[in-house]
């Protein structure tokens, strides 16, 4: 008997798995994405670990590693992405199954959820890189570093001058940028005009001042400094040195009356009565740079309003109700606090005056200011040239002291050589005559500006221009003797006859001892006076 058997047939063909779709990745755009992605991101990892291994502060490794090479890693990204869509728009043409669906995302897949796992740590460390990277980038942006040495040949003045100054210590944005989102964000708008300016090389030589869109003294100055404060009187010591052989010591020792404005804090007088606490001085410039004022307008704590004009000055009624008006803050007078260009006669006055220069070198005065003062293209020529001219004198003329004096030779052409480099940029044409100092007015208008005998009002009023006004001479020493004047005035060591009314930088010209706009040949055991008969002037008695 035969058992049934019940066979079941197994089907002899298995189903036919899905053919795999090719990744939207796979094509040549998105590899060079990728590629670049890829390279930019190692560079950046290796940058990083360079910049926290450094120890000197090398102005281009934040500026390439948080933002030039970032964004060429986002370049990266940007091109993989159009690889992806270019390569789906292609396939559109062909069947369903040839076109990649979208991501499933489903966590009871194990290779999905391991998929999904590694994607969101590799995304939590890019992340992670990409906010401290950005936020390095801004404090980068904000550093004195990327303002003075990214824009290197443009802004080489600037930072230099700023890292010889008394604000060394503050960052230019502090100034010049200010705090909040809106102010970081119009400062970077308009630094991208000056890059566009850098790239083309279409900037100004030197950089204008004042800077037009500077801010108000109350968002910069007084960040530290307060209006308020009353400072009374400050001795301040004036030490020149002559021209001559021995290059002797002029000196001297005034009482400035610095004052205040805040009647609470002490005597509303003094230079700093012009804080506009209570009171409110405005002025139409009559230049860009400020240093021609024909109107002033003061107005006092009384709401009492008096308006000067300059004696010259041609400004009708009409043009002084629509001329702007600046509000007089404390820029107008420190309008180079942090960036400031001596003059030669400065520079060298210093140098004597900390001993790097010895004044046992006959004429070292005259000789160190000479060529300083002489014209160079570039800053290469002027290190030469100084070096060269400066020895070859002591060699020429003075060869025995050279001999015996050669150290001290090769010390001043090292000094001179330094003072350069600090306040003399040829190559943005950039010194002490493009930028002004208007402290004091030895070699510029400065306090004369206004106060110059030549504004007067209506009712005839004139703003003085007094030496005791702002200071009192305490001694001044001329020649190896030391003279005190009775009256606490300036008095000039040269008799200067009915010149004695002008104004200081019409002969102190910081570059050059005193030449007469006449050929006269040697005047200098002349006084000014023997020529000039005009009213006698306050002279020191020896």
């Amino acid at each position: 008997m035969n058992d049934d058997i019940d066979i079941t047939e197994e089907p002899t063909d298995k189903p036919t798995d899905k053919k795999t779709v090719p990744s939207l990745l796979r094509n040549y755009i998105s590899f060079i994405g990728l590629a670049i992605a890829v390279a930019s991101f190692t560079s950046i990892v290796l940058l990083m670990l360079i910049s926290f291994s450094e120890s000197t502060d090398n102005p281009y490794t934040d500026l390439i590693t948080f933002i030039f090479v970032p964004s060429i890693l986002g370049f990266g990204i940007f091109v993989t992405l159009v690889g992806v869509l270019w390569e789906r728009r292609r396939r559109r043409n062909k069947s369903a199954d040839e076109i990649a669906a979208y991501p499933i995302l489903d966590l009871n897949d194990p290779r999905r959820r391991r998929s999904l796992l590694v994607f969101v740590s590799v995304g939590f460390v890019f992340l992670s890189m990409t906010a401290f990277g950005s936020y390095r980038a801004f404090e980068y942006t904000e550093s004195v570093t990327f303002c003075g040495q990214a824009c290197h040949d443009v802004m080489k003045p600037e930072f230099v001058a700023h890292q010889a100054s008394a604000h060394a210590r503050i960052r230019c944005v502090e100034c010049h940028v200010g705090g909040g989102a809106d102010a970081y964000v119009k400062a970077k708008f308009n630094g991208m005009n000056q890059l566009k300016g850098v790239i083309t090389g279409h900037f100004n030589r030197p950089i204008g001042t004042p800077v037009a869109n500077m801010r108000s003294a109350d968002a910069t100055c007084q960040k530290c400094h307060w209006s308020e404060k009353f400072h009374g009187d400050k001795i301040k010591i004036f030490n020149h040195y002559g021209y001559g052989e021995k290059s002797d010591l002029n000196q001297t020792r005034l009482l400035v009356k610095v004052g205040g404005g805040d009647p609470n804090g002490g005597p509303v007088g003094g230079i700093h009565w012009h804080m506009n606490v209570n009171n409110e001085v405005t002025f139409i410039s009559g230049d860009e740079r400020r240093q021609t004022i024909p109107y002033i307008r003061m107005k006092d704590l009384n709401g009492n309003v008096v308006e000067y004009k300059a004696r010259d000055s041609a400004l009708t009624a009409d043009e002084i109700a629509a001329a702007p008006k600046r509000k007089m803050d404390c820029i107008d007078c420190h309008n180079r606090p942090a960036h400031v260009y001596l003059s030669p006669n400065q520079a060298v006055d210093r140098s004597l005056e900390a001993g790097k220069l010895d004044l046992e070198l006959p004429f070292v005065k005259a000789r160190s200011v000479e060529v300083l003062a002489k014209p160079y293209l570039t800053n290469e020529e002027a290190v030469a040239a100084i070096a060269a001219d400066f020895t070859a004198f002591y060699q020429t003329t003075y060869p025995e002291i050279y001999k015996t004096k050669t150290g001290s030779v090769d010390a001043a052409v090292v000094e001179l050589q330094r003072i350069y480099q600090i306040y003399f940029f040829p190559e943005m044409k950039t010194d002490w005559k493009a930028s002004p100092n208007n402290i004091g007015h030895l070699n510029a208008q400065g306090c004369f500006r206004c106060h110059d005998g030549q504004h007067f009002s209506s009712d005839g009023k004139v703003i003085r221009n007094e030496c005791s006004v702002c200071h009192t001479t305490i001694d001044q020493t001329f020649g190896g003797k030391t003279y005190t004047p009775a009256d606490g005035k300036f008095s000039h060591p040269v008799k200067l006859g009915d010149r004695n009314t002008f104004q200081c930088a019409s002969c102190h010209q910081g570059d050059k001892t005193f030449v007469h706009p006449v050929n006269l040949g040697d005047i200098s055991q002349f006084a000014c006076a023997e020529c000039h008969k005009g009213p006698k002037s306050t002279t020191m008695n020896f």
